[in-house]
């Protein structure tokens, strides 16, 4: 389970220096946008040269890194770039489809063989909302076997591209309509093909406040992490895709009470009535729980 992914620009030696001080679950080594066209070959370098210099025993968080799009004609010199240096997993930019997704597999799987790493151990994230075309299409991933596949994640700035519009926000500053359907099929679609839902960035890294209480609010829909812009922001979205102690408390009591009659439909705790499926969602609270209570 990954709750905070960081983007790293990948042509800067000194970001890529901080990810050692920095509690991201995953860092995203940008080879896209962050990285403008002449400096794409250095960022490539660096990138490779850090994997290397951080063997995957060693990481104290996953390093995953963000490619070219596939038609981009720069993917294949990422992926030959970085793939020595055993990356976690690949981001896939602009994925319009899961055929595009298998068309990276299938790179991954000769560059695996080419460089004696293990099959299918380079995991893939989609950014799967980018173009008009792949809200579609989104819905695909629940039937379609992808053993790379990690989760999936939207993005809102190049869907306005793809879009031509001026805007991507409502004027109360909540995203309009166009960008919340698309995320709220970012949720439905990777929870049918029973990988993460990742949300997207707060842009407002100086907003602690905001980027709690929006992080908190996504945790309840049903995403179970977030990416991020800045470091200060891992803290905060780490804390807020935990439970709760409350909700901790909470999952413990359930548990008990039906694993103490397998036999029970339902039990009743302080006044209120649990069934079967709060059992399953308290067992996850507390997976999650202890997953990261010794981080």
């Amino acid at each position: 389970m990954l709750r905070s992914l960081l983007f790293i620009p990948a042509d800067s030696e000194k970001k890529l220096g901080k990810i050692a001080s920095t509690a991201a679950d995953a860092f995203l080594i940008d080879l896209e946008d962050s990285v403008a066209l002449p400096r794409k070959e250095a960022g490539r370098a660096l990138t490779g040269d850090y994997l290397q210099a951080h063997p995957i025993e060693q990481r104290s968080g996953q390093l995953w890194v963000r490619v070219n799009p596939l038609d981009s004609g720069m993917i294949l010199d990422d992926l030959k770039a970085v793939l020595p240096g055993r990356p976690d997993g690949v981001m896939l930019p602009k994925a319009e489809s899961p055929a595009d997704v298998e068309v990276l597999s299938h790179y991954l799987d000769a560059l695996e063989a080419v460089y004696g790493l293990e099959q299918n151990s380079v995991k893939i994230l989609p950014v799967a909302t980018e173009t008009a075309a792949s809200l579609f299409t989104i819905g695909d991933y629940r039937g379609v076997s992808l053993p790379r596949l990690t989760g999936l994640t939207w993005g809102a700035e190049d869907l306005s591209t793809s879009l031509h519009a001026s805007s991507n926000l409502d004027t109360d500053g909540r995203w309009s309509l166009t960008y919340r359907m698309a995320r709220s099929q970012t949720l439905l679609a990777a929870h049918a093909a029973q990988v993460q839902a990742i949300d997207t960035l707060f842009v407002n890294f100086r907003d602690d406040a905001g980027l709690a209480e929006s992080s908190r609010q996504s945790r309840a829909e049903g995403f179970s992490g977030r990416l991020a812009i800045h470091p200060a922001q891992v803290d905060i979205i780490n804390a807020a895709f935990m439970p709760t102690a409350e909700e901790v408390s909470l999952a413990q009591a359930i548990v008990a009470a039906f694993n103490a009659d397998p036999n029970l439909g339902t039990v009743g705790i302080d006044g209120k009535m649990f069934d079967r499926p709060h059992f399953v969602q308290a067992q996850r609270t507390l997976a999650l729980h202890h997953q990261f209570s010794a981080s």
